[in-house]
């Protein structure tokens, strides 16, 4: 293996979900970039894979940059792998492969799982064309953000965490009508896997009598 950082996509539940040309570089690795080492250990153990791992989250990202862009430098393989999905994608990623290619270090990120993906497909909302946009922002900037997407004409996507669940449907409710078709999406690809489909209004209400577990998708019909 060539000197480069494979950014590889893990499992977003089912530990089955991952490709075998992953499990195959992840174990050619010179190292192994982990967004909680604890967390990726079970993952790495399920595969017997056996590499050195380092600790890379957005806590310490900025601290840790230069370090791994020298072992890049001097001809070492780089894994980059998070809690679940694929890096980059609401988890860390952006900050190293960018100064990856200042220093022309070769970066390839291989297809596999992201939450959002079959979220979108199984909602029943429609698929040709969609925004999506992440988790919303908690405080600054989340009433504006709110008033833009109520006025976006293609399906939107958000991620959330089960906590605030409730809060961000009313909101989306107050903002895109209380009537606008959703879905939410929950502990995909595990044991107790939902998707519930209904209006905004009717979600809120659900979940308020029903606090929800695990990692949320929200999929909103775009404005007609």
């Amino acid at each position: 293996m060539s000197s480069r950082l494979y950014l590889i996509p893990s499992p977003i539940g089912n530990l089955g979900d991952i490709t075998y040309r992953a499990v195959e570089i992840l174990k050619q690795a010179d190292g192994i970039l982990c967004e909680d080492t604890r967390g990726s250990g079970i993952l790495l153990k399920h595969y017997n894979i056996s590499k050195p791992l380092t600790p890379y989250h957005q806590h310490n990202e900025h601290k840790v940059l230069q370090h791994i862009i020298d072992q890049l430098l001097s001809g070492k393989t780089y894994a980059l792998i998070t809690d679940a999905g694929t890096p980059g994608i609401s988890d860390p990623g952006f900050l190293l492969v960018r100064e990856c290619l200042r220093n022309n270090i070769a970066v390839e990120c291989l297809p596999g799982a992201t939450a959002f993906v079959p979220a979108l497909v199984q909602s029943g909302i429609p698929s040709n064309r969609f925004v999506f946009e992440g988790f919303l922002p908690i405080k600054k900037g989340r009433q504006n953000m709110l008033k833009q997407l109520a006025e976006e004409e293609r399906t939107i996507i958000l991620y959330e965490s089960p906590h605030r669940l409730v809060k961000t449907l009313q909101e989306l409710a107050l903002a895109f009508g209380a009537e606008r078709p959703a879905a939410v999406c929950r502990e995909l690809t595990k044991m107790f896997e939902e998707t519930r489909k209904d209006t905004l209004v009717n979600l809120a209400a659900h979940y308020e009598k029903t606090p929800p577990k695990g990692e949320i998708v929200i999929v909103i019909e775009g404005k007609e």
